[in-house]
């Protein structure tokens, strides 16, 4: 089996202006290609986004803007040799949409499951980056090891976890540290 590593989109590996459909806006983070690259290469990890975009439910996007971004997102990827390996997204939100079509939604499990069934991917070896506390509750009720991007010092997303009674395996402050992290952890693992 495959292991693999889960990524939040928008906040976690571009930049996000909201509801982002255009192009020519999408940037990615420092340290995003070159740490990607690094898990698939040195560590044969599968890189799959699962992606929140309720925009689509609102009306603000269509599923081709969000194909569009995903396309982008990996011909910048492609200028470090590397790529995501699949985009998972739910275009659902349940103010607009059924109980039943809304359940892909993070902080379900459901996307990443799916994506473990879809690409044989051993759960309890991977992990999850994100942004959002959503992010996390998603890798921890999927069973898979969960990162919390936390850009500046901004602790809304810390503290509505612990209000929950819940915590990441680590908080990062970018993404290398994120990276760091996962090949420390792997690599303990592993041996």
């Amino acid at each position: 089996m495959q292991h693999a590593l889960f990524l939040d989109r928008d906040g976690t590996i571009n930049y996000d202006p909201g509801y982002l459909k255009d192009t020519n806006l999408v940037k990615l983070y420092p340290y995003v290609g070159e740490g990607i690259k690094r898990l698939k290469e040195k560590f044969n990890f599968k890189v799959i986004v699962v992606s929140n975009q309720a925009g689509i439910a609102y009306g603000i996007l269509t599923n081709d803007e969000v194909i569009a971004v995903n396309e982008k997102i990996n011909l910048l990827l492609s200028e470090y040799d590397t790529s995501i390996d699949a985009f998972y997204y739910c275009p659902y939100h349940p103010e607009y949409n059924s109980e039943e079509e809304s359940q892909c939604r993070k902080p379900s499990p459901y996307m990443i499951v799916k994506a473990s069934e879809e690409h044989n991917i051993d759960l309890n070896r991977s992990y999850m980056i994100g942004d959002r506390s959503i992010d996390v509750l998603c890798a921890l009720n999927a069973g898979v090891k969960s990162i919390l991007l936390q850009h500046g010092n901004d602790n809304t997303e810390i503290n509505s976890l612990h209000n929950l009674s819940k915590k990441p395996n680590f908080v990062a402050a970018n993404f290398k540290e994120a990276c760091d992290f996962i090949v420390k952890d792997y690599s303990e693992e592993s041996n």
